[in-house]
C-alpha cells in the first residue's frame, strides 16, 4: 500500500527544544531548592512525558506542583528555546505539495506543541497535532496517540509512517502497526534506538523525500 500519511515526533525530530526543556526543569528544581542538573544529564531523561521527567529531575517533590511550575516557566520560554531541526521547513512543505497528510504526536502537552507548530512556520501544513491528552493521558510508547494520528487524517495504520528519533517512538509505531522511520541526528534518551528495529533509520530529515 502507498504512503499516504506521515505521523511526526516534534522534539528531536522536527524541532530542536532542548534548550528550552533544559531551562524549565532545572527551573522546577531550582524552585525546590535543588541545583541544576547538567544539560547532558536531563537530556538523557526527556521523552516519555512531563510527570515521567520531573519524577526524575526532581526527586522527593510534589510532581503534580513541579509539573505546574515547569508549565509557568516553560510557556514563557519555549518559543525563544526552540527551532527547527535542519532540513525540516522544506522537507514538510514539499511532502504537502507531494499530497501527504500530515500531523504531529508528542508526549510533549499538546496546547505547548500546538502554539510552536504555529510559531516555527508549519501550522499550515500539520492536519492534526496530538499530546497525551487526547488519549486519555496516555503518552508514547503506548500507541493510543499514532492510532489517534491516523483516524483524524482519515489514513489506516498501514498507509501512514511515523517518524521519530527515541525508542519510544519505535516502540510506539510497532504497537500501533505503523513502520517507524527514524531520524538519527536530534536524539535523546539514555539508549539506541536503532537496536529496536526500526523500518528505515535516516541519515537526516530531508531523506524523507526519497522514499516517499
Amino acid at each position: 500500500m502507498s504512503i499516504r500519511a506521515i505521523l511526526f515526533d516534534f522534539d528531536g525530530t522536527l524541532a530542536d527544544s532542548f534548550a528550552a526543556i533544559i531551562a524549565s526543569s532545572n527551573h522546577a528544581r531550582e524552585s525546590f531548592g535543588l541545583p541544576p542538573l547538567p544539560d547532558a544529564d536531563i537530556r538523557r531523561l526527556v521523552g516519555h512525558g512531563l510527570p515521567a521527567l520531573l519524577a526524575d529531575v526532581c526527586p522527593g517533590c510534589d510532581i503534580d506542583e513541579a509539573v505546574r511550575r515547569y508549565r509557568e516557566h516553560h510557556a514563557a520560554t519555549m518559543i525563544s528555546g526552540t527551532k527547527l531541526m535542519p532540513g525540516v521547513a522544506d522537507t514538510v512543505a514539499e511532502l504537502r505539495r507531494r499530497g501527504l497528510a500530515l500531523g504531529v504526536c508528542s508526549n510533549k502537552a499538546v496546547s505547548f506543541t500546538g502554539q510552536l507548530i504555529s510559531a516555527l512556520g508549519l501550522g499550515e501544513h500539520m492536519t492534526a497535532v496530538l499530546g497525551p491528552e487526547d488519549v486519555g493521558g496516555k503518552p508514547k510508547p503506548d500507541p493510543a496517540m499514532l492510532l489517534e494520528g491516523c483516524r483524524r487524517l482519515s489514513v489506516s495504520a498501514e498507509s501512514t509512517i511515523y517518524v521519530g528519533d527515541m525508542s519510544v517512538d519505535v516502540l510506539a509505531g510497532k504497537a500501533a502497526g505503523i513502520p517507524v522511520w527514524l531520524v538519527h541526528v536530534g536524539m535523546a534518551g539514555s539508549d539506541d534506538p536503532t537496536t529496536l528495529g526500526p523500518a528505515r533509520v535516516l541519515a537526516d530529515f530531508a531523506e524523507i523525500l526519497a522514499w516517499v
